[in-house]
């Protein structure tokens, strides 16, 4: 089973918590010697699915949508995606070297083609810039692929 992941970043530590939990009960249904989880690793519920499916023994593989996406990302999240990018048993590239929106779309994109299903950490709004959770949302539904949203009942973004 190929499952992706698309989420918002910049969650409460409240939300954060949530998310948690329900990423690793949708994990641990899975049969773990299936599972592969597919995420460009970002913070957030990108690094925390990664997280998730590698503890339940399951495999990763990373989506770098730039060549540049590393250094975009916060700098305390760094130790964290090195770690995660060096337990991938595969990574896939787009070929682009700028870390901005269109790139980010294309990662998804990228990461979509290549899963069974998807899980959306999604607050069911339009996304805040191109490339956002629900462009990626839009472009798995009109591929076909499965999605399934995780949201806390309640929960807000800042």
């Amino acid at each position: 089973m190929r499952v992706g992941i698309t989420g918002h970043r910049g969650l409460s530590a409240e939300v954060e918590q949530q998310v948690r939990q329900a990423l690793a009960e949708v994990v641990e249904a899975y049969d773990a010697a299936e599972l592969v989880g597919l995420s460009c690793i970002a913070d957030g519920p990108d690094a925390w699915f990664a997280e998730a499916a590698l503890a339940h023994g399951g495999r990763i593989e990373v989506v770098i949508p730039a060549e540049q996406y590393r250094s975009g990302l916060p700098d305390w999240h760094h130790p964290t995606y090195d770690t995660l990018l060096n337990r991938a048993s595969t990574v896939h590239r787009t070929g682009l070297d700028g870390s901005d929106s269109d790139a980010h779309m294309r990662g998804s994109e990228l990461l979509v083609d290549q899963v069974d299903e998807l899980l959306a950490v999604w607050d069911g709004q339009p996304a805040r810039g191109y490339g956002g959770t629900a462009d990626v949302v839009t472009y798995a539904e009109g591929k076909g692929v499965p999605v399934r949203v995780l949201w806390p009942e309640g929960a807000t973004r800042d």
